[in-house]
């Protein structure tokens, strides 16, 4: 790894989350010194997320930076995130992070590894005889939604609206759904972010993981991509579960990060 490429995956991120809100009726970025806020203005936690700005050295502003964050989404009802990577921070500072953040009412959740492809290798087994289904309408939308809420255990309505909302699917996405006899199975979607394909909303239904199919879907929307903007590199950020298909692929790690929650306000 080097550190033009941490930092390239940390705009990423950034930048995808930004699209996410963007999207959405009720989102809004907000963009301060010390940090970067993606505010979906939904229930789902992790489509309302802050980041660093850049790398910190002392606790003083990490803390400033979360604080920042957290008065930021004191003011409405939904729960929220804040997503870093221990490559930002001093090695000090890294072992200190978990309880300067618990601190502060979060908890960390969800652990993925940043990726960067700069083109596929080819497949090393046939892919699945999948029914290849490009997001154009509110079917394709709602099927995004409902194979990713099922995959992180969301509630159906709750990941309607954080990735059904038409305003995600705009000129700078390229989404395709793979069904198996009619009914999805399987998703991606591919924004452009800074010049770079970044891979989201990865998503396979249980009964059909380890057939194939994420990877069917995935080399599809890239195609896709390529067609729409001629860009071949990739950036994604994958959980410990996906990680050993991308490397497959030919993606290569990067860094980690972690994304530390907290709840949403008490009725």
């Amino acid at each position: 790894m080097s550190r033009a490429e941490i930092d390239e995956s940390h705009a990423q991120f950034r930048g995808a989350w930004r699209l996410f809100a963007l999207g959405l009726p009720g989102g809004e970025v907000v963009e301060r010194t010390d940090v970067f806020i993606t505010a979906g203005g939904v229930a789902w936690s992790l489509m309302n997320m802050a980041f660093l700005t850049r790398p910190v050295e002392t606790e003083a502003e990490l803390e400033r930076a979360v604080d920042s964050a957290a008065s930021y989404f004191a003011q409405g009802p939904n729960g929220w995130a804040f997503t870093l990577t221990p490559d930002w921070l001093s090695p000090a500072l890294r072992e200190r992070a978990d309880a300067l953040l618990a601190a502060r009412g979060l908890k960390p959740g969800m652990l993925t590894t940043g990726m960067v492809a700069d083109r596929l290798r080819e497949p090393v087994r046939p892919l699945a005889p999948l029914d290849l289904r490009q997001v154009r309408d509110e079917w394709g939308r709602n099927a995004i939604a409902d194979v990713n809420s099922a995959s992180y255990d969301v509630p159906r309505a709750l990941g309607r609206e954080a990735l059904a909302a038409p305003g995600i699917y705009g000129p700078e996405c390229r989404a395709f759904v793979g069904c198996h006899d009619g009914a999805p199975a399987t998703t991606t979607a591919a924004l452009r972010v800074d010049g770079v394909v970044y891979i989201a909303l990865v998503a396979t239904l249980a009964e059909h993981r380890r057939q194939g199919a994420a990877e069917t879907v995935l080399r599809r929307t890239l195609e896709e991509a390529k067609r729409a903007w001629g860009l071949e590199r990739t950036v994604l950020h994958a959980t410990a579960a996906g990680a050993p298909v991308y490397r497959r692929m030919g993606y290569r790690d990067v860094t980690t990060f972690c994304s530390y929650f907290a709840p949403p306000k008490k009725a």
